[in-house]
C-alpha cells in the first residue's frame, strides 16, 4: 500500500501537492471550516483513498494540538458532549463495515447528503425565528454520520459544520468547540489506523514530518485570514465552502 511514500520514490509534483494539501489543513484547523475536503482530495492524488487517510492521521493530530491550545478558552463543552459520542460509535461503525465500502458509492451518498443539509441550513438562515433542532435525533444523526465518515476518509467536517451552524453558535465558540471535538476524535481513531487497518508506518510518519512546516506555516495564516471574518460573514462563507466540498467529493 505504502510503496509510493518513500522519499527517494516521491516525485517533485507529489511533495508540492502534499505540501500544499499541509498547507491548506493548517488554514482549515485554523477556523477556515470546509475546505478539509480539498485536502483529502489532493492527498488522495499523490498516495491513493485509503492510504492517504492513514498518511494524514498525524497531520491532523498535530493540527489539532494547535488549534486547541489557541481556541480553547472559546469551546462550548455542552454541544460538544452531545456530538461525541455518537461520532465515536459512528467512527466503530467505520472500522468494521467502512473497509469494503465502494469509495464510489460511499462519495457520491455523502455529497447528495451534505447537498440536502446545506439546502436546509440555507432555509433556516432565512426563517431565523424558526427552532433549532436541539434533539438527540439531530444530534445522533449528525455525528453517526460525522463518525463514519471520519472513519473512512477524514471528512467529518462538513458535517459538524452543520451541527454548530444549526445550533448557531458563534464564530469563535464555532472553531473552539469543533477544535476540541476533533482532536478527541482523531486520538481515539489513531490506534485503529495504526493497528488495525495498518495505514500509519514509520514510512509515513517520514512524510509526515517533512509536510509539519506546511501545515504550522498554513494555520498561523488561516489564523490571520479567520480574524478579519465577521461572525455573520463567516457563517455564509462556510455553508459556501461546505458546498463547495460536496462538489469536490462528488466529481473526485
Amino acid at each position: 500500500m505504502f510503496e509510493n511514500i518513500f522519499f527517494e520514490n516521491m516525485a517533485t509534483w507529489q511533495w508540492g501537492l502534499a505540501f500544499l494539501a499541509a498547507v491548506i489543513l493548517g488554514i482549515s484547523k485554523a477556523g477556515l471550516k470546509g475546505i478539509s475536503v480539498l485536502i483529502v482530495a489532493i492527498m488522495a492524488i499523490v498516495f491513493g483513498g485509503k492510504a492517504s487517510t492513514g498518511l494524514l492521521m498525524p497531520l491532523l493530530c498535530l493540527a489539532d494540538i494547535f488549534a486547541v491550545i489557541y481556541y480553547n478558552r472559546h469551546a462550548n463543552w455542552k454541544y460538544l458532549w452531545k456530538l461525541l459520542p455518537w461520532m465515536c460509535i459512528g467512527v466503530l461503525i467505520g472500522v468494521f463495515f467502512g473497509k469494503d465500502l465502494p469509495e464510489e458509492i460511499f462519495r457520491q451518498g455523502m455529497a447528495v447528503i451534505i447537498f440536502l443539509t446545506v439546502a436546509m441550513m440555507l432555509w433556516w438562515d432565512r426563517n431565523p425565528t424558526r427552532k433549532i433542532p436541539n434533539n438527540i435525533l439531530f444530534a445522533g444523526s449528525t455525528g453517526l454520520a460525522a463518525g463514519f465518515t471520519t472513519m473512512i476518509g477524514n471528512l467529518a467536517g462538513a458535517f459538524s459544520n452543520i451541527y454548530f451552524l444549526a445550533m448557531r453558535l458563534p464564530k469563535n465558540e464555532f472553531i473552539g468547540t469543533a477544535a476540541w471535538l476533533f482532536f478527541i476524535v482523531n486520538l481515539f481513531k489513531l490506534p485503529f489506523h495504526i493497528f488495525f487497518w495498518k495505514t500509519i508506518t514509520w514510512d509515513t510518519l517520514s512524510v509526515n514530518i517533512a509536510l509539519a512546516p506546511g501545515l504550522i506555516l498554513g494555520f498561523f495564516l488561516g489564523v490571520k485570514i479567520v480574524g478579519k471574518i465577521k461572525d455573520q460573514f463567516y457563517r455564509k462563507l462556510i455553508l459556501i465552502l461546505t458546498a463547495v466540498g460536496a462538489v469536490v467529493i462528488f466529481f473526485r
